[in-house]
């Protein structure tokens, strides 16, 4: 398999003259938005051939292209990918084994990402252009992704203090945001709370007593209900609830792994020192009558079966 893809890749013992020219691109299967939204910024959507639902949302602007809709990683279904006749599939985390297994079965080149970090993005970016033959490009992405997040650590060096920031990915259970995350609240001038990707729990939370409370649930966008999780969770005593920095981030602008992060960093500077970074119009803060209105009984946590549909 890894061969096959090697070869598709790079032409590999493939004569000269029975080599695809790029005039006609490859016929690619995007099972993430992360993939799809990096192809965008390549200037490549033209070697896509499928895509998901969650892509569609990402990027609205595809709808005009009429792929052919297919399930996520998560959810993958063989036999519809393989009625798109795709030369290669792209997918990204997060994965469901038998899903996985089958995809590899069917017997269709896939490269498969699962990134942990930014350095894993940039690699990631560049492993896409080598696919879609868009090098430069994709260094001019990267480099715009090194320039931003340095430019925004140079600007919070400037800061009196370094707020403790507990950023939440998931809310059944509670699971604390991936290590890119953790990297760009850093960049941004605040303390990650927690390890990265791993489970807590609201007493956990609450024992820390941080800062700034910032909640992106995978597949939520920026629906998630600040107010019901403070009251549910007892949160109000919190030093944040007290000065309302409390936040919601749209989830595609964390969760998922592309240049798209930039968005989430923005968000996040703005809530880690705001006296040193302009506002974000896409955060959704808190607001007191919030607090006073809630119902303890409401449950804000997210249904399962959402759990990182949009990455």
């Amino acid at each position: 398999m890894f061969l096959r893809l090697y070869k598709l890749l790079t032409g590999w013992g493939t004569p000269p003259s029975l080599k695809m020219p790029y005039s006609n691109p490859m016929r690619i299967a995007s099972l993430q938005p992360s993939v799809t939204i990096t192809l965008a910024a390549l200037k490549k959507l033209d070697a896509l051939c499928a895509c998901t639902k969650y892509c569609l949302e990402a990027l609205p602007e595809l709808a005009a292209q009429n792929p052919q809709i297919l399930h996520d990683s998560w959810t993958a279904n063989t036999d519809e990918i393989l009625a798109t006749k795709p030369d290669l599939i792209l997918a990204s985390v997060p994965y469901r084994l038998e899903s996985l297994a089958a995809i590899l079965k069917s017997g269709l080149p896939v490269l498969t990402l699962a990134p942990h970090s930014l350095a894993d993005i940039y690699k990631d970016i560049r492993l896409i252009a080598a696919v879609v033959d868009a090098q430069p490009q994709a260094e001019a992405l990267i480099t715009q992704m090194q320039s931003t997040i340095a430019s925004t650590r140079r600007r919070s060096a400037s800061r009196t203090q370094t707020p403790i920031v507990y950023c939440e990915e998931w809310g059944k259970p509670l699971i604390h945001s991936q290590s890119w995350v953790a990297e760009l609240v850093e960049a941004a001038g605040g303390h990650y709370l927690g390890t990265p990707g791993a489970h807590t729990t609201g007493e956990e939370i609450a024992a820390a007593d941080p800062d700034v409370l910032l909640f992106a649930w995978c597949g939520a966008g920026n629906r998630v209900p600040l107010d019901r999780v403070i009251t549910q969770r007892n949160w109000h005593s919190l030093k944040a609830v007290r000065e309302r920095r409390v936040f919601c981030i749209p989830d595609q602008f964390l969760n998922t792994p592309a240049h798209t992060l930039l968005e989430g960093l923005a968000c996040i500077a703005a809530t880690t020192h705001p006296n040193l970074h302009p506002p974000s119009p896409a955060l959704i803060q808190l607001r007191q009558t919030q607090i006073t209105e809630a119902e303890a009984s409401s449950d804000p946590d997210p249904s399962p079966a959402s759990a990182w549909s949009a990455k």
